[in-house]
């Protein structure tokens, strides 16, 4: 007799580009690796010199994050979205961005409630996989048409992706304010990724944020932030939500007996990444010239960029499957994303990563110019 043990999941989704990847390492002048958003360039001095200075942590660090860096998260939303928190009441470190995302839909108790999660019809994986952890439902829905008066029964968690993640398109305010009203008209909960929000390449202003637009109490609204791409934080797991007071004290509750907390160095780390903006305008300013070169090669291939106004990636299509378009891709030796990864929605549709080496997104750029004739 066999015996299961664990969740029944599906394989990792980007093992299946194996054989894309063993076909573009042919090519004699190597691989143009544009299909995870990775960060490729430094940490910043000034955040690994805090890690280094607060190397000597003996002691067990609090789930809540210290008071300095609370109030240093507070200080980014007031200087970025110009949104005024409450350190103590409103804020919440986390283990990455990823595993909050992947946890909030047990952590809110979904399934003993017999509720379903949201999310966007081409969005990150992760959240139709918090569904499946926590053992409910997932259902697509964008926010256009929640704000056009889609049903929420049976919602307890809407998520959306401002800047999105594949597509790069930025909600609008309107449709943000709308998003709101309807969500707590309904009674649930309303989660925001914004993790790419500074990195928007139609102004020199982030995209808005879901707590703009919020008001003063929070009321069911959550924003979720991640490091790892305005400031190379990746390997340090990084990240931060913010909003509803009650939801936020219900989240740190859990996370204490979760043993969720992130270590005391990479919150001193986080304190002097959030409060120092000049590696972050400098590192925006180097993906817009690798976005730039990036674009001009895959235009002259022939491919049509939509969306992607903000965020690290080009969402690109030839009008094929994208199996096909990663296939001929490969034979350039570049490998990209498939948009089937993000949802039925995006199955013609690759997404192309900014986060390479000036040198790989100039090799990429140049292949596709030569390609295309």
């Amino acid at each position: 007799m066999t015996t299961s043990f664990g969740l029944d999941l599906p394989d990792y989704p980007w093992d299946r580009l194996t054989d894309f990847r063993r076909r573009a390492g042919e090519h004699p002048d190597g691989v143009c690796d544009l299909s995870i958003g990775t960060p490729v360039d430094p940490t910043p001095e000034v955040i690994r010199r805090a890690l280094s200075e607060a190397g000597d942590a003996h002691g067990y660090p609090t789930t809540a994050g210290t008071t300095e860096l609370r109030e240093a998260i507070a200080d980014w939303y007031e200087i970025w979205h110009s949104v005024t928190l409450d350190p103590a009441a409103e804020i919440l470190p986390t283990v990455g961005s990823k595993e909050f995302v992947a946890w909030l839909p047990t952590l809110l108790g979904l399934r003993q409630r017999g509720l379903a999660v949201a999310c966007p019809s081409a969005a990150y994986p992760t959240y139709e996989m918090g569904a499946t952890i926590a053992g409910v439902d997932c259902v697509r829905l964008d926010a256009a048409e929640v704000a056009a008066g889609a049903s929420l029964e049976g919602i307890g968690l809407l998520w959306i992706n401002t800047p999105s993640n594949p597509t790069g398109e930025v909600l609008s305010t309107e449709i943000l304010a709308e998003v709101v009203d309807r969500a707590r008209a309904a009674g649930i909960v309303l989660a925001s990724d914004e993790c790419y929000g500074l990195l928007n390449w139609e102004s020199n202003d982030p995209a808005p944020s879901v707590l703009s637009v919020a008001g003063e109490s929070r009321s069911g609204v959550l924003s979720v932030y991640s490091m790892s791409k305005q400031s190379n934080l990746a390997g340090y797991r990084a990240a931060f939500v913010a909003g509803d007071a009650d939801l936020i004290a219900d989240l740190t509750r859990s996370r204490k007996h979760a043993g969720m907390i992130v270590p005391f160095p990479i919150q001193a780390a986080m304190i002097a990444g959030l409060r120092d903006t000049d590696h972050v305008l400098a590192q925006k300013q180097l993906y817009r010239s690798r976005r730039n070169l990036l674009r001009s090669g895959l235009e002259n291939f022939g491919f049509r960029i939509d969306h992607s106004t903000a965020g690290l990636y080009l969402w690109s299509t030839t009008g094929q499957n994208c199996w096909d378009s990663l296939a001929r891709l490969s034979e350039l030796g570049i490998i990209a994303g498939p948009g089937e990864f993000y949802g039925e929605a995006a199955s013609d549709h690759v997404r192309i990563a900014l986060t390479a080496t000036d040198e790989r997104i100039a090799a990429a750029a140049n292949r596709l110019s030569q390609a295309a004739g």
